[in-house]
């Protein structure tokens, strides 16, 4: 299965594991709750997901790389303690708490989170000493004498034996404790994934015309030669950098990530024509609605390669924006309702008073932040929101000691600096609009038989913030567009049902 799927099966297999009866008792015992274990390569994404999972339930989460772990580390130290047995004073060995277990415990604590999941990534590279202690542990939970705490989902990782040398092959007893997944990259399943984080576009157009690069690991005369999911997500975020900064990308850096000599040449000789078209073809200028006639004439005669890349330089341009405004939205959408809860508060208690209740709300989010972030259940979309409702809530306590005693003050003053910004996004949303509506114009005249309108209508349709942004703003282009390849889509169903009926 690829990872997405894998996702979605341990995503559901903890919702039943966390399932409880009428007295509040998990349904499936201990015993019974077989741990996940996730087989696959290396970097295909497998610590992602869980922590996607953890932010989507609401839950916490504990990783733990197996490979460090000595037996005193895992199951706890052994001290004497003084036991009565039958009247009789003896000596008895106990063991200290397992770090692992004592670090679910300190989630717990900080988080006031009772439930969660403990990751244990690299199960079957432990050492020898622990390996016969993990049969007791994948059955009944426990490390030592300590129990994992009730309402904590085990899930376990490793790596196939070609791809780690460390690898202990487990046997049948304890296959037989595991819920085995085993997983494969992706690079379709990937590509959505690596669109809603914000991946480099050029690095999504090399791999659409290039797919058999995106995951590869051989044997080579100077070792293994390897790329991964996680090199080019990491190779993404230097290049975004290196714009930034205006400094110069070349094939060294690009090696570092990935290591594979042919495809990193290959890559950055693609990166710096990808950069090249950017400026001929005058981006900007096609989004401003005032594309050069030049620009429209070189599109119809490129290579399909070319084409593709332009339409990944707009659409990257587009959704970016889009996401901004997304994330926007779903800022004042949060600051709606702790301002609403404030003046519903000013209107039933006159004693208090605007700064107070505004520093009642802060204080609240910035607990509910601090829960999340010790439970490793805060994503990086929630994270950017509650900061920007508490960045607001913050000015808005100052413009309170500021303004006090003015004429125009209190909640008047704050509602209409809210309302401000609403009405600014508003603007920006409309001016995103006109921007998309150019970028189809454009399309229609440089592509108006080839299949990039079809390229460009489908990755505005699976990318969850352009999908989110005409879905809460509207675009006639998309949905004239979009009803054309639906019809065009039931035509060729249609036509194959018919084939197989004369069949």
């Amino acid at each position: 299965m690829n990872i997405k799927q894998a996702k979605d099966y341990i995503k559901d297999c903890v919702k039943i594991y966390l399932k409880k009866d009428e007295f509040g008792e998990y349904r499936i015992p201990v015993v019974r709750q077989r741990p996940v274990f996730l087989l696959g390569a290396p970097g295909i994404g497998k610590t992602a997901i869980m922590e996607q999972i953890a932010q989507e339930l609401g839950i916490a989460l504990v990783s733990y790389s197996m490979t460090h772990h000595t037996r005193q580390s895992a199951l706890g130290l052994p001290f004497i303690c003084k036991k009565e047995y039958s009247g009789e004073m003896t000596d008895v060995s106990e063991y200290t708490m397992s770090e692992i277990i004592a670090s679910v415990h300190e989630t717990m604590e900080a988080s006031g989170i009772r439930e969660g999941i403990l990751f244990l990534d690299e199960i079957n590279c432990v050492s020898e000493t622990l390996a016969p202690s993990m049969l007791q542990f994948l059955q009944y939970k426990v490390f030592g004498r300590h129990r994992v705490p009730e309402g904590w989902i085990v899930v376990t990782a490793g790596n196939p034996p070609e791809y780690n040398k460390s690898v202990r092959e487990f046997d049948v007893v304890t296959m037989d404790r595991l819920r085995l997944l085993e997983v494969e990259a992706d690079y379709h399943v990937w590509k959505e994934y690596a669109g809603e984080q914000g991946v480099h576009s050029a690095i999504l157009n090399y791999l659409d015309l290039k797919k058999e690069h995106f995951y590869r690991i051989e044997a080579g005369l100077k070792g293994k030669t390897y790329v991964t999911a996680r090199g080019w997500e990491d190779l993404s975020e230097i290049l975004q950098m290196y714009e930034e900064e205006g400094m110069q990308t070349d094939e060294a850096l690009v090696g570092q990530y990935i290591r594979n000599e042919k495809i990193a040449k290959e890559f950055t000789a693609y990166y710096d024509l990808y950069q090249k078209y950017k400026r001929d073809y005058q981006i900007y200028q096609i989004l401003s609605g005032h594309a050069p006639d030049s620009a429209v004439i070189r599109a119809q005669q490129a290579p399909f390669d070319e084409r593709l890349s332009l339409v990944g330089m707009l659409l990257d341009k587009i959704q970016s924006e889009m996401r901004e405004a997304v994330e926007t939205a779903d800022y004042l959408t949060e600051l709606t309702a702790s301002l609403k809860a404030v003046k519903a508060l000013l209107t039933r208690d006159e004693g208090a008073t605007l700064e107070q209740l505004l520093e009642e709300q802060r204080s609240r989010r910035e607990k509910k932040i601090e829960s999340l972030q010790k439970a490793g259940a805060l994503s990086k979309g929630v994270r950017k929101k509650e900061k920007h409702v508490l960045a607001f809530l913050q000015e808005e306590q100052k413009f309170c000691m500021l303004e006090s005693g003015k004429e125009e003050s209190g909640f008047g003053a704050l509602e209409k600096r809210y309302r401000e910004q609403v009405v600014r996004m508003k603007e920006n949303t409309a001016a995103i609009g006109e921007r998309l509506h150019a970028l189809f114009v454009f399309l229609e005249k440089a592509f108006p038989e080839g299949n990039e309108m079809l390229i460009f209508v489908t990755e505005l349709t699976v990318n969850d913030y352009s999908a989110r942004f005409i879905g809460m703003f509207g675009s006639e282009d998309y949905r004239r567009h979009n009803e054309e390849l639906l019809i065009s889509e039931r035509k060729n169903e249609l036509q194959e049902e018919i084939a197989a009926l004369e069949l």
